[in-house]
């Protein structure tokens, strides 16, 4: 046995016969609180708070989700899209399969992907690893990353967000491109994962949500 599996061995035994207690779900649902003033609708207010991010925020309808995509992706070649995600969206992306290694991926210029939820309060984007989101690899190398959200996927706070996802899966979140300001507080962007986010907000028809 390893140092890493006597470790999770002797966590599972110090848990053993421990009470599992139920989490209360009660999320605030209603009206976003803080925020001062007369609030956005959701969709709205994520589009704000992306943008401050420095992310390019498109909204289109359904049936202009294709050419949305394409005029994003018109610079980079090649493009690369989640397993999972329809061909439709995006003719000329290649699907991603395990044989790409990131030394593979790295030849890639975008990739495009779907999500899970966003969070409207926080400009925050999650994706669990679903099929139309892939593995985390393809959202952290290519230098841009075209992600799509529909506006039923959207949610006010931080902890309808949580709700929604499932504990065992791995999640990312995204707020914006990945940037840092480590060295001299001097803003670097592209250091961890994609230098441009584009999200497509897609509008679907109100008494979805």
């Amino acid at each position: 046995m390893g140092a890493r599996e006597d470790i999770l061995q002797r966590i599972k035994e110090a848990n053993t016969g421990i009470e599992v207690r139920a989490v209360q779900r009660d999320y605030r649902r209603g009206p976003l609180t803080t925020t001062a003033g007369e609030l956005p609708d959701l969709v709205t207010l994520l589009e704000e708070r992306l943008v401050d991010y420095r992310a390019t925020v498109v909204r289109c309808r359904p049936d202009g989700l294709a050419s949305a995509v394409e005029r994003l992706v018109a610079a980079a070649s090649p493009v690369l899209r989640a397993p999972g995600v329809p061909h439709e969206w995006c003719p000329a992306a290649e699907p991603d399969h395990e044989g790409l290694a990131a030394q593979d991926l790295d030849a890639y210029a975008a990739v495009l992907t779907a999500a899970t939820v966003a969070c409207a309060e926080t400009g925050t984007i999650a994706l669990d690893a679903s099929p139309d989101q892939g593995r985390r690899a393809i959202t952290l190398i290519p230098d841009l990353h075209v992600c799509i959200v529909r506006a039923d996927q959207v949610v006010a706070s931080v902890p309808e967000m949580l709700s929604r996802l499932e504990g065992d899966r791995p999640i990312t979140f995204i707020s914006g491109p990945s940037a840092t300001s480590d060295i001299e507080l001097d803003r670097v962007e592209g250091v961890h994962g994609p230098r441009t986010l584009c999200v497509v907000l897609v509008e679907t028809d109100e008494g979805d949500r």
